[in-house]
């Protein structure tokens, strides 16, 4: 018997704090965390996309060691909040102008590896980036490449097969957030966007409809657009 599709939902946040989005996706994370296990065939797996932008703030993933106590207040001087996370990956910047998409899935609905996960996600900005006219790629390090610039940093979790976190591209971002710090942790590589890539203000709506696509294509999935607010409280 030919497996269904599964069923990806968009919520969308609109541009709120990191702190917001944490505990939008933990949220998401119990809706998964309290279904049924013993009649997950008929108790479909909420998932869901959850897209924002945020203001201006940077993050320190697992990978990274305690970062120094002084570093975090030099970062903070600039204006932007610090957060230590539980996703993969070392520091980074989030800010307005970039496309942030956190998918909360059930991985046992989708090949349950957490590897090919990572890889989906890759593809999946590769091919909009493509739709775009920017040839993009990966590399060794994790994340989506134009040259030796990195223009979508990848960062997830994964617990029990749920996942949270995700990714981050560049789309209009202001790059001068990022000469604070080590993005990513990789010397010697830099940043981009889309704007810089195309020469041209390219706007995060502009965009989106082309990750839903792209990401639908991927994973084998329908993603609707119906809901569009987060979880009411609760």
């Amino acid at each position: 018997m030919q497996r269904r599709r599964a069923a990806v939902q968009v919520v969308r946040l609109g541009r709120i704090s990191y702190s917001q989005a944490l505990r939008e996706q933990q949220r998401y994370v119990q809706r998964h965390r309290d279904r049924d296990p013993g009649d997950l065939d008929r108790d479909p797996a909420p998932h869901v996309l959850l897209v924002c932008e945020h203001p201006p703030v940077y993050t320190v993933g697992l990978r990274q060691a305690p970062y120094p106590a002084e570093e975090e207040r030099r970062l903070g001087l600039l204006g932007a909040d610090f957060f230590r996370t539980n996703r993969g990956g070392m520091i980074t910047f989030h800010g307005p102008g970039q496309l942030v998409c956190y998918p909360v899935l059930d991985l046992r609905s989708f090949g349950r590896s957490v590897r090919r996960y990572v890889g989906r996600l890759e593809s999946s900005v590769i091919g909009l980036c493509a739709e775009l006219g920017v040839a993009a790629t990966t590399s060794p390090h994790t994340g989506v490449w134009v040259r030796d610039h990195k223009v979508c940093a990848i960062g997830i979790h994964c617990g029990r097969y749920i996942t949270s976190h995700g990714l981050a591209l560049n789309v209009s971002t202001d790059l001068s957030w990022f000469k604070h710090i080590v993005p990513c942790g990789i010397v010697g590589k830099g940043v981009t966007s889309l704007s810089e890539e195309l020469g041209r203000a390219v706007a995060v709506e502009e965009v989106l409809p082309l990750l839903l696509d792209s990401f639908s294509e991927h994973f084998g999935c329908d993603v609707t657009t119906t809901t569009t607010q987060p979880l009411p409280p609760g």
